[in-house]
């Protein structure tokens, strides 16, 4: 029978944990650098009609770039999406209208098993505008 100490348990599951940190701000990070593209409007809509989406780019598990038309949108999700920015999944939703709107559900759904990884709420989403780039101008 093997016995492990009270102390290299806590050991082991801080060591985890700070892990799990830098892994959570290296995407808080990636996702802050994608979103520094844009300026934030202030406009904000509950809902976008899926004619015009043409993209859901989810940035880490709590922000998703909504590109419609030539519009580009922020949801910050209520909650958290687990999963949703792996390559391995995918984002699925069931809508009555042709609109997707604050309060819908996202799913995460693991594209190999089919099973739920992660669901979270739609907030309202908030309009950007994409930022110049820097000219190249030494004058």
């Amino acid at each position: 029978m093997k016995h492990f100490s009270v102390g290299a348990v806590l050991l082991g599951t801080l060591s985890l944990g700070a892990c799990a940190t830098t892994v959570s701000d290296e995407k808080a990070d990636k996702a802050a650098e994608r979103l520094a593209e844009f300026e934030a409007t202030g406009e904000r809509t509950s809902c976008l009609s899926l004619r015009r989406i043409t993209s859901i780019t989810p940035l880490d598990d709590k922000t998703f770039l909504v590109r419609a038309g030539n519009d580009y949108y922020v949801n910050k999700v209520s909650g958290r999406c687990a999963g949703a920015d792996s390559n391995f999944n995918r984002l699925q939703y069931r809508l009555n209208v042709a609109q997707l709107c604050r309060n819908e559900i996202v799913t995460v759904v693991d594209n190999t098993q089919g099973f739920t990884v992660g669901s979270c709420g739609l907030n309202d989403f908030e309009r950007l505008e994409k930022k110049e780039p820097p000219s190249d101008d030494a004058s």
